[in-house]
């Protein structure tokens, strides 16, 4: 059954009836399987609808919020398709939050119940004995509290509410790198555009039941959520699942080896971790057909390793949590994949690239990239003025990010809007230094930040993980990697400072921390 299948037999606004229909189809189908338990399709659909008529009896009624706390596990699933059939949106919580973070999000997303983990369930205890009132608790696990309802235990008679598409079916909250996380209200309409579209750039020739996932990002986060879990599982095909927490590179490439995975999607940091482990090359990767990246762009030598092993493409993509995942592919563009680029925008996604006054820029001048489609947030949870700054007259979301297009419509990221390095007055983007510095031979990655300067306002400086086996000071030295980018690029973009470090701090869904090391934290 194909995309367009899907959307002719299903018209109910509800994201959740696209697997209802994929059940109907592929039923027998493999649909998750983690660490050895299995679901199929119609299990999962089983289970699913038993979640959804057991919401009700919790108190959790159409409108109000689940607050998805646990790790990636297939119960994350059954509850996310539940809670859609429910008429609940979910706002997913990265596991590895604390007391005050959580509190924030239980606060401002106004939950009426949280699903969590019995591993993570004690970090609930402060934030619940502080809240002036009473929220479900929903636990994964054989140590249930004599308060709290086990997650087996709420079921009841299958319920589909006939959601209107500008419902919300998902609340997520951005990483909050600036001032406090924001909640971002994604619809039902928002998510069946951004399935229907990614799965109609779909370039395999793999039947629907073949395509085998493996889900090793995080699943609160919305690449995780929506391409790696989600596409496929409407699709037809199956999610195997591991925990982020439990990331191994040598583990990753022998479950691709062992259950034939054909579809992975990594930050840079898992790519680097595979080619630079000394199990690199034992491993038959030739399962993979699709394998993409995103989070920060990799060396040219990594790409290279990897693609020379596997004989896939390594392809990028773009997106934001306020558009649902992405706007743009490699995957599907016209012309086939061009490194370098994010690829052309997805259909029914309209891109402009403007200067400073808002005036769209020439054919490969650079400018601030607005975006606009149907996948595109409804506006920001309860936050009327950030949601109008956010999106211009004409319904553009300002994405923050500093772009450029060729003749053939395919967009370059040069860089974050806010990470822009101004020295002297000229514009420097960190990303072109970095990646300039990466197809250094002794260096694996590295990220470029400003740091003050009595003369020139900032420079550049640049943290180096040294490749493997390379030593600092021996086998590469700072003069030698300034050197080398000075011999590439204009004087002032040039490194005036080079840090050796062991690895980049980074986010959970693998962003460098760029201002730990503007900070020096």
């Amino acid at each position: 059954m194909d995309i367009d299948d899907l959307q002719e037999r299903h018209h109910s606004g509800n994201v959740a009836t696209m697997h209802d229909a994929t059940a109907e189809h592929h039923g027998d189908g493999l649909a998750i399987e983690s660490h050895g338990a299995e679901l199929t399709h119609a299990e999962l659909k089983a289970a699913s609808d038993r979640f959804a008529g057991g919401l009700a009896g919790l108190g959790v009624d159409d409108g109000d919020v689940l607050l998805l706390f646990l790790p990636n596990c297939p119960q994350y699933i059954i509850a996310s398709l539940g809670a859609f059939k429910a008429g609940v949106p979910v706002s997913p919580v990265n596991p590895q939050y604390k007391g005050r973070e959580l509190s924030y999000q239980l606060e401002d997303s106004g939950a009426e119940a949280v699903l969590t983990h019995e591993a993570l369930r004690p970090r609930l205890d402060d934030v619940l004995d502080d809240l002036d009132r009473s929220v479900s608790v929903i636990t994964v696990g054989d140590e249930v509290r004599e308060a709290d309802t086990a997650f087996e235990a709420v079921e009841g008679e299958p319920v589909t509410v006939d959601a209107d598409g500008d419902d919300v079916a998902l609340l997520p909250y951005t990483s909050g790198t600036t001032g406090q996380p924001k909640g971002v209200r994604l619809t039902h309409r928002n998510f069946r555009a951004q399935l229907c579209s990614t799965l109609a750039t779909s370039t395999t020739d793999l039947d629907a039941e073949a395509v085998r996932s493996l889900v090793w990002l995080p699943l609160y986060h919305i690449t995780g959520f929506t391409h790696t879990a989600f596409q496929p599982l409407v699709g037809g095909g199956a999610v195997f699942m591991r925990s982020p927490a439990n990331w191994d590179a040598d583990a990753a490439m022998s479950l691709v080896e062992e259950e034939a995975i054909t579809h992975y999607v990594g930050v840079t940091a898992m790519y680097v971790d595979m080619v630079e482990s000394e199990s690199f090359g034992d491993y038959d990767l030739t399962s993979l057909v699709s394998a993409g990246e995103g989070g920060a762009k990799m060396s040219v030598a990594v790409q290279e390793a990897f693609e020379d092993e596997t004989g896939v493409d390594i392809s990028e993509g773009y997106g934001l949590t306020e558009t649902n995942g992405a706007t743009h592919a490699q995957t599907g563009s016209t012309y086939g994949l061009r490194h370098g680029t994010i690829g052309q925008p997805l259909r029914h996604t309209d891109c402009r690239v403007v200067d400073e006054h808002g005036e769209e820029v020439s054919v490969g001048e650079e400018g601030e990239l607005l975006v606009r489609g149907p996948q595109v947030m409804q506006g920001y949870h309860d936050m009327p003025e950030k949601t109008e700054h956010a999106f211009t007259e004409a319904g553009f979301f300002r994405t923050g990010d500093i772009a450029r297009r060729d003749d053939d419509n395919y967009y370059e990221i040069v860089d974050r809007k806010k990470h822009v390095i101004v020295s002297a007055g000229y514009n420097i983007y960190p990303s072109e230094v970095e990646a300039l510095v990466n197809e250094h031979e002794a260096v694996a990655e590295s990220a470029v930040v400003g740091i003050p300067d009595d003369r020139r306002n900032e420079v550049p400086k640049a943290f180096v993980v040294p490749a493997r086996g390379v030593e600092p000071g021996e086998d590469v030295t700072e003069e030698a990697v300034k050197q080398f980018v000075l011999e590439e690029i204009a004087e002032y973009k040039h490194p005036r400072e080079v840090a050796f470090v062991d690895e980049l701090p980074r986010t959970a869904s693998g962003k460098i921390k760029k201002y730990q090391l503007r900070d020096g934290e």
